[in-house]
């Protein structure tokens, strides 16, 4: 499958809820009918526990799109030509980079991909941004949205369930001139804690993984669906 080169990705629009980690054609069947608007599939996320390959990453990606749901590649790959080969070839639009790549990574994939959507993760470890210094030249690479997320004190990065700094975050906001997704131990509980991050101009959406799941790991019905009445809700709901 390849993307048409003038596809309209990149017109991005806010209040989106990403739901990561699908693994089946039933977990998609679910997302879309619960409300999350963007789907993340993983790939070359190495031990990663919804690690997808390649063949199956293309039939999600196909199953998500005719679902109406966005798929996302979310990988630590950091080879442009082999990250635009996977994207052509399965139709994905969203690319997050959510490992340490560079901006000169996100310059080259834009080049390539022209109507991709980039996510270039930031990851927060005790309150620093790693990235802190970089984020201007990811900007004028092409990054179209950035991503804030946690990182464990032993290092870990994506879908830890650790809860990141409303503060944290907002230490961070004033260097951003992009949209950002927020991530980190999202879940309905603590949805009031982040009101006056979710309120900023640039807040473009929700990214949870572990919120969604039961104790077995798998997405339930009744979770996706609350996590959607409290971080994507439609406008009759949020006047409530």
């Amino acid at each position: 499958m390849t993307a048409p080169a003038l596809a309209p990705a990149r017109v991005l629009r806010p209040g989106h809820l990403k739901v990561c980690g699908a693994r089946t054609r039933a977990d998609l069947t679910l997302l879309a009918d619960t409300g999350p608007t963007l789907v993340g599939l993983w790939h070359g996320v190495p031990d990663g526990p919804a690690e997808l390959e390649a063949d199956h990453l293309a039939d999600l990606a196909a199953t998500a799109i005719r679902l109406g749901l966005e798929p996302v590649l979310v990988t630590f790959l950091d080879d442009a030509d082999q990250l635009a080969r996977l994207a052509r070839a399965t139709g994905i639009r969203w690319i997050q980079l959510h490992a340490y790549q560079s901006p000169a990574l996100v310059a080259d994939l834009r080049t390539r991909l022209p109507y991709a959507v980039l996510v270039k993760v930031l990851h927060i470890s005790r309150g620093r941004c790693l990235e802190r210094a970089f984020t201007g030249a990811f900007e004028r690479a092409g990054c179209d949205l950035f991503l804030l997320d946690t990182v464990t004190d032993d290092g870990r990065v994506g879908s830890t369930g650790q809860a990141l700094d409303p503060d944290h975050v907002h230490a961070l906001l004033p260097r951003l001139t992009i949209p950002f997704l927020l991530a980190g131990g999202l879940n309905t509980a603590n949805r009031a804690a982040y009101r006056t991050v979710t309120d900023h101009p640039l807040y473009a959406g929700a990214d949870i993984d572990t919120a969604a799941r039961d104790r077995t790991g798998r997405f339930t019905h009744d979770a996706v669906t609350a996590l959607t009445r409290a971080w994507h809700p439609r406008p009759q709901e949020a006047a409530l």
